[in-house]
């Protein structure tokens, strides 16, 4: 049996990858939204936050009430109870990565966790 799992996804609008990868501790999404859409839906989360990666393009998300402008290489955390939805630009599509892990689960760090292999 192997210790890892390897997939490619394609350009979908969103790829969820719990599954694909038979994830545990953590629940990742990659997310492609063609120029001036937007997530059709508000939300926010009982337990879970989100650490959102932009990989390309620009947009904006609104978190409670707030406009946040998004841009390639911009990592956002957001806590569970925020209201949020995402936007492309007028003008650009927008590619994203969204992990969701439980709040204040991390026990620890990987200097913390790692083993040296000889």
């Amino acid at each position: 049996m192997s210790n890892f799992t390897k997939v490619s996804v394609a350009k979908d609008a969103r790829t969820e990858l719990h599954d694909k990868l038979a994830l545990t501790g953590a629940e990742i999404s990659v997310n492609n939204l063609p120029a001036g859409a937007g997530v059709p839906f508000v939300h926010s989360h009982k337990q879970n936050e989100e650490v959102y990666i932009v990989l390309s393009g620009n947009g904006k998300a609104v978190i409670d009430g707030e406009t946040v402008e998004l841009n390639a290489g911009d990592f956002i955390k957001i806590a569970p109870a925020a209201k949020r939805q995402f936007f492309a630009g007028e003008n650009s599509s927008i590619s994203f990565v969204c992990i969701q892990v439980k709040e204040n689960s991390l026990e620890g760090y990987t200097a913390d966790d790692a083993v040296i292999s000889e």
